[in-house]
């Protein structure tokens, strides 16, 4: 089972990779709306027939708490537009670096809005994150001559990352009385119905290689969702974060392959303190099980 899980994760992680890719692709071509559209309209297909086969739809979409949904879909569809938008001006590998501090992040909104404590480890991997995203950023600061472009997908991307935590802060609440597949399914509905209102700023007519690239970003979008809520249900979360990580992999072979990059030393520092400190967040902050006594039946 555990293996089904991780075979699963694995691939969720390819899809989001390939569903990135798609929206690189269009980034200078299409209007971000209409992309944000395209990749939430098309999502919602493999997302339906998923949950009609887990027999879900559409009792599995009633909830109590239409507020907490609207709140969470807010948060997710910001941070997606922020992502798609950074991606414009960013190399695949340097937004999905950019994008591992949103569970940093989430530890400290965990603290000012659940109330949850944060001891020492925890606020040593925020600030170990942070220094990671700073040792990135901060030589497009000294070089002769500042890069604009790059400064602002860096802050894109930053605000994905702070959207993506406060959102996952949302889905951490929500899950405790809603149904997975109802926290998918309003979130893929809400994008795209925010991205079908950037029409009145212009849209284009799509060309044959565009449309293709459109419909599989929501096809991959879709598949990778489906694929990442099974995974959970084979597996532990603790045993399957580790392979997150791949997405970064994926995004270099990817920007080398398709965009002809290479990222410099900086990256690769970056990219060490950044997992470190998710490791110490994920992995060391467990507090130590008490043992109870047997007692006779």
């Amino acid at each position: 089972m555990e293996a089904t899980g991780i075979v699963l994760r694995i691939g969720a992680t390819f899809f989001f990779t390939v569903m990135v890719i798609f929206v690189k692709l269009l980034a200078d071509e299409v209007p971000l709306g209409q992309v944000v559209f395209y990749r939430s309209a098309v999502a919602l297909i493999p997302l339906v027939l998923f949950l009609m086969w887990t027999r879900d739809f559409p009792s599995g979409l009633r909830t109590k708490r239409p507020l907490a949904h609207i709140l969470r879909c807010l948060l997710g569809c910001t941070a997606l537009f922020a992502s798609f938008a950074s991606l414009k001006y960013l190399p695949l590998a340097h937004a999905s670096i950019i994008g591992y501090l949103a569970p940093i992040l989430a530890v400290i909104l965990a603290r000012f809005l659940l109330g949850e404590q944060v001891n020492s480890k925890r606020w040593f991997a925020v600030v170990l994150g942070f220094a990671g995203m700073l040792v990135l950023v901060v030589p497009s600061f000294q070089s002769a001559e500042l890069d604009k472009a790059y400064l602002i997908g860096v802050t894109l991307a930053f605000a994905m990352a702070i959207f993506t935590a406060g959102a996952k802060i949302q889905i951490r609440s929500l899950a405790q009385t809603e149904n997975a597949g109802a926290i998918a399914f309003y979130f893929a509905l809400t994008c795209a119905g925010a991205g079908a209102l950037s029409v009145f700023w212009g849209w284009i007519s799509p060309d044959p290689l565009q449309l293709v690239y459109l419909c599989g970003a929501g096809v991959a979008g879709g598949i990778a969702h489906i694929m990442m809520t099974l995974s959970l249900q084979h597996s532990e979360i603790s045993k399957l974060a580790p392979f997150e990580y791949l997405s970064l992999i994926f995004a270099v072979i990817a920007d080398f392959l398709l965009f002809d990059f290479l990222p410099n030393g900086a990256f690769y520092i970056s990219t060490l303190m950044i997992l470190a400190a998710m490791w110490v967040t994920t992995f060391r902050d467990h507090r130590p099980h008490k043992k109870q006594a047997h007692r006779a039946i």
